[in-house]
């Protein structure tokens, strides 16, 4: 098949990550997103991975009781124990990866770089993007936007545990009708939770294509990057 998105940043999810359990990590789920990746690393496709937490912690449980730029740091911090995790999981499968992280934590990752990420891309390497953004008040979507756009990647992959953007939480709704197709103004203006609206104005102001699926369907990342009909398609 032939490749339509050459570099992409692939947005996984920390509850993707757990699995059924909902905490934590699921070794299972872990060794299936390997393989989807080293799928498409072995196709040539250049790999940014930014990688949440919300297995570990969600800075809004303690929206009441903590200052939010300490629970946020926390966020992060959980962001790398999952970076880590894939790091491992990768090499174990024989796909070469390094870990970046927007804050400086020298003793276990890299701080991020753009230039080496830049230069991992060309020596067929995988980089995991961890931190989000590196600030407080910023989510690890607008962090994935973020480094879709400083890497020039050529579309966003939005990993979920549902396969699209629907008219309502399809897991709570019978009637929620799924979109193949939206605008970015159309997610905005619809009020739809496919993202935040900071890091959908941002692919909106750089022509980053969103595509938004189901981690758990079978190729999922092959039929992303090779064009294929799959989940909901944003642009």
């Amino acid at each position: 098949m032939d490749i339509k998105y050459k570099r992409v940043v692939i947005k996984l999810s920390g509850e993707a990550l757990a699995g059924p359990g909902g905490f934590g990590i699921d070794w299972d789920v872990v060794t299936k997103v390997v393989n989807e990746i080293k799928s498409i690393h072995e196709m040539g496709v250049e790999i940014g991975i930014i990688i949440g937490g919300g297995n570990f912690w969600r800075g809004r449980q303690a929206e009441k009781s903590m200052d939010r730029t300490t629970a946020d740091h926390m966020g992060m911090l959980a962001t790398v124990i999952n970076a880590l995790a894939l790091q491992d999981a990768l090499e174990k499968h024989n796909v070469p990866v390094r870990v970046q992280t927007a804050l400086e934590i020298m003793r276990v990752a890299e701080p991020y770089i753009l230039r080496r990420a830049l230069r991992h891309f060309e020596k067929g390497r995988v980089v995991v993007f961890a931190c989000g953004t590196g600030n407080p008040y910023f989510t690890t979507d607008t962090g994935a936007a973020l480094r879709a756009c400083e890497i020039g990647a050529n579309a966003l992959l939005l990993a979920k545990n549902i396969d699209g953007v629907y008219t309502k939480d399809p897991r709570k709704c019978g009637d929620a009708v799924k979109l193949e197709h939206l605008s970015y103004f159309d997610v905005i203006s619809g009020g739809l939770k496919a993202m935040d609206a900071t890091a959908i104005t941002m692919c909106y102001e750089n022509n980053i294509p969103i595509i938004v699926f189901a981690l758990a369907e079978e190729k999922c990342l092959e039929k992303a990057v090779c064009g294929m009909p799959i989940g909901t398609l944003i642009d």
